[in-house]
């Protein structure tokens, strides 16, 4: 299954909510996303199902190496887009940081590469 958007949002709240053991609760996802609890609870179903966490009822969320893997994927996008709109565009921090939300789900892998080539280029990082 190809992650939507959606689903790649719910991975990389699973990994910023995660505390030092990786475990993620579903309120703190809830309360980073803005959505309900049963949201966050049919999505880490499927999820599950993908084999990207690991859930039991009533208990943390883990992501799993391919969940951890996809959620790193998903945060790098969105740095990238992030620090190209902001620090090479000019773009205000909280735009950027919404738009890069949007563009990280969008984007071709050709297209991300010459970004990241190109910013390596103009600021060495």
């Amino acid at each position: 299954m190809k992650l939507t958007a959606n689903m790649e949002d719910y991975l990389e709240a699973v990994s910023f909510c995660a505390d030092e053991e990786g475990a993620a609760r579903v309120s703190d996802i809830r309360d980073l996303l803005g959505v309900k609890t049963p949201s966050v609870t049919g999505a880490m179903k499927i999820l599950a199902e993908e084999g990207y966490v690991v859930r039991a009822p009533y208990s943390a969320i883990r992501l799993t190496a391919k969940g951890r893997r996809a959620a790193e994927d998903v945060k790098n996008r969105h740095t990238l887009f992030k620090h190209f709109l902001e620090d090479i565009l000019g773009v205000s921090p909280k735009t950027a940081e919404e738009d890069a939300c949007k563009m990280e789900h969008t984007v071709s892998k050709e297209t991300l590469n010459k970004l990241s080539a190109y910013l390596k280029k103009i600021t060495g990082k």
